[in-house]
């Protein structure tokens, strides 16, 4: 009995994400955007993420991004539990930190709070969405020089409160040599090979992902 739990375990994980797919298609299908953003993706005026966020028009509804990155995909960092005294008590909420991107240089990472676990992960996932941007890649590394787009250019360093992070180009086949929430966060920009070096409190997952997604963003900064 247990060997045809195990069998058809997959099968129902595959179809569970087909469900999930179509009805995210449908849902796009009924967007009805409220920005002018939007309602140029919508037209099809704007086909392409790196046109949108070339455009100058503030990216404002993550529709844009779920239309025009179909596969894009999204992962919990960071589940904690925060609290508040107010006039009225104590108020408990959870602090969500997620990360989004399609592992081919586009990469967010956002936050949310509520009451529920549920809508704290939709509301970081929002801001994540909201918070993307393309990290440029390359191969900087000495030892390397393939001219293939695996690590990051260049060494750039990364700040998010007291976390401080820094990216420095490796050769293939070294892979990711960080924390595990630094990795998820290049993971999901399409890194595949750097060196890092971590100051601060680091076991504070929120900073360190932001300190990491402070980091890729300048290299686009630098590069200008």
């Amino acid at each position: 009995m247990a060997e045809e739990v195990e069998e058809t375990l997959p099968e129902r994980v595959e179809l569970d994400k087909a469900v999930e797919k179509e009805e995210k298609e449908k849902l796009l299908e009924a967007w009805e955007p409220r920005t002018t953003l939007g309602k140029l993706v919508k037209k099809k005026a704007i086909t392409t993420i790196e046109q949108a966020l070339k455009s100058g028009y503030p990216l404002k509804e993550p529709e844009i991004v779920d239309y025009l990155l179909r596969d894009l995909k999204e992962e919990v960092l960071d589940i904690n539990l925060v609290q508040r005294m107010t006039d009225s008590g104590r108020r408990v909420k959870f602090r969500i930190c997620a990360v989004v991107g399609n592992g081919d240089g586009y990469v967010g990472v956002g936050k949310g709070k509520d009451v529920l676990v549920r809508n704290g992960i939709l509301k970081a996932v929002r801001d994540a969405k909201l918070n993307i941007a393309y990290v440029e890649r390359g191969c900087g590394s000495w030892e390397c020089n393939c001219e293939e787009s695996h690590s990051v250019p260049f060494k750039v360093v990364g700040k998010s409160g007291s976390v401080r992070i820094t990216l420095k180009p490796a050769p293939r086949g070294v892979g990711i040599v960080s924390g595990e929430t630094a990795k998820k966060v290049l993971e999901f920009a399409g890194i595949k090979d750097v060196w890092t070096n971590t100051k601060g409190e680091t076991r504070t997952s929120l900073n360190f992902a932001f300190a990491t997604f402070d980091a890729l963003k300048k290299i686009a900064m630098y590069r200008r």
